[in-house]
């Protein structure tokens, strides 16, 4: 792992320190959700469909975490490969694969450069992982590179206007704070950790030229019994149930 990035290593050790603080804790009972939801504020799958069948895919998830997606995905029948750069959170992901009898594959790595075949999944999958903590020049087609042709990339992310929105500190606000132009690699003020935050036209254009057909685009809401996430305190109930705090892309490669 000395050859991962400079950002790599931050988020990596601001990863180390949300696994300890909270991730660890919550991990067992992500793992036992029998319903699969989304975000901070707990979307279920079912109406949005935007996953689809993934009973017998091949499943890579990009920064993974605990891999509790990888878990949900698994019990659904598909055969999932977890990939994370933070030790820490992969002990904790091992931990609840014997706690659920669950098994698959968890490899150490940065999803900007992972060492797996290439053209070896029919499905990447990234929830907030590789898609804010890894640069998209690197990690986009090198998820291209390991799907096979017309395999899908799915990832959920910030909306570009929460975080147009988002004040250095706390909850979006309801004017715009920062400029679109120029967003992209972003650091927050006291944080050690690396975001990228890419603005639509952006992303849609590096999807495009990395060879990848984007197929949907879905915008998510705070629904009606949400509340405000005791963690995560950059987002709120109310700017969200006006405004999108977060989105699912779904591509296909080409």
């Amino acid at each position: 792992m000395t050859d991962i990035s400079d950002d790599a290593k931050r988020n990596r050790e601001e990863w180390t320190r949300s696994n300890a603080a909270y991730t660890d804790a919550t991990a067992s009972s992500t793992w036992a959700a029998e319903e699969i939801t989304w975000g901070v504020f707990g979307i279920p799958e079912t109406p949005l469909g935007t996953l689809g069948d993934v009973e017998g895919l091949d499943v890579v998830e990009l920064g993974c975490g605990t891999a509790y997606v990888s878990a949900w995905l698994a019990k659904r029948g598909a055969r999932p490969v977890g990939v994370d750069v933070t030790p820490a959170q992969l002990d904790t992901a091992r931990r609840c694969q014997r706690e659920f009898g669950i098994e698959f594959p968890l490899v150490e790595a940065s999803a900007e450069d992972v060492p797996l075949p290439a053209e070896s999944f029919d499905l990447a999958v990234s929830e907030y992982g590789a898609v804010i903590w890894c640069d998209p020049y690197r990690w986009i087609p090198e998820a291209h590179r390991l799907l096979r042709p017309g395999g899908r990339l799915w990832f959920l992310r910030n909306s570009t206007l929460s975080i147009l929105c988002a004040p250095d500190e706390g909850a979006p606000t309801a004017e715009l704070i920062r400029p679109q132009h120029g967003l992209g690699r972003l650091e927050w003020p006291g944080e050690l950790g690396v975001e990228w935050q890419l603005p639509h036209g952006e992303l849609f254009r590096l999807l495009r030229e990395t060879g990848f057909d984007v197929i949907d685009l879905v915008e998510l809401y705070a629904p009606k019994d949400a509340v405000d996430h005791s963690f995560y305190e950059g987002f709120s109930v109310e700017w969200s149930r006006k405004w999108p705090a977060e989105e699912i892309w779904v591509a296909r490669k080409r």
